[in-house]
């Protein structure tokens, strides 16, 4: 890890009380690990806005019965192997089905795969899990 460096800051005392409840129902030991995880995640939302390499996981839950809904997003997926890196397949019911799509790779083309998912008919939810490489949180 990295030096660690010490600084103030000036907060609200409403503030304050607010972010030590947010610590609390978290199980955070401390502000300094809180406040830590807050700035990661921002810089993880600024990666994945920007057009850099991220990573992440795809959650999709179909009807399998749909007439040639499997064949489309498999097709999809073939067309997205650059960035795929895994999937698992759960059988939820005997109707229903949950995917987990596990992505690397540019953050446009996930975005791109993602939509294109979650726009078939009988994708009853999608939704990605992002992440990060880490790269950029050295």
């Amino acid at each position: 890890m990295a030096r660690l460096v010490r600084f103030g800051v000036s907060i609200d005392s409403e503030l304050i009380r607010k972010f030590d409840r947010y610590i609390s129902e978290r199980n955070y030991s401390n502000r300094s690990e809180a406040l830590r995880d807050l700035i990661r995640n921002n810089l993880i939302r600024r990666e994945w806005a920007e057009t850099g390499e991220v990573a992440g996981g795809i959650s999709i839950v179909y009807d399998h019965h749909r007439r040639e809904l499997v064949n489309k997003l498999l097709d999809i997926q073939h067309d997205y192997h650059e960035v795929i890196i895994s999937t698992q397949h759960v059988h939820l019911s005997h109707e229903h089905c949950l995917e987990i799509i596990i992505v690397k790779g540019a953050s446009k083309k996930v975005q791109a795969l993602t939509n294109k998912l979650r726009s078939l008919k009988g994708v009853m939810h999608c939704d990605i899990a992002r992440a990060t490489t880490a790269e950029k949180l050295k």
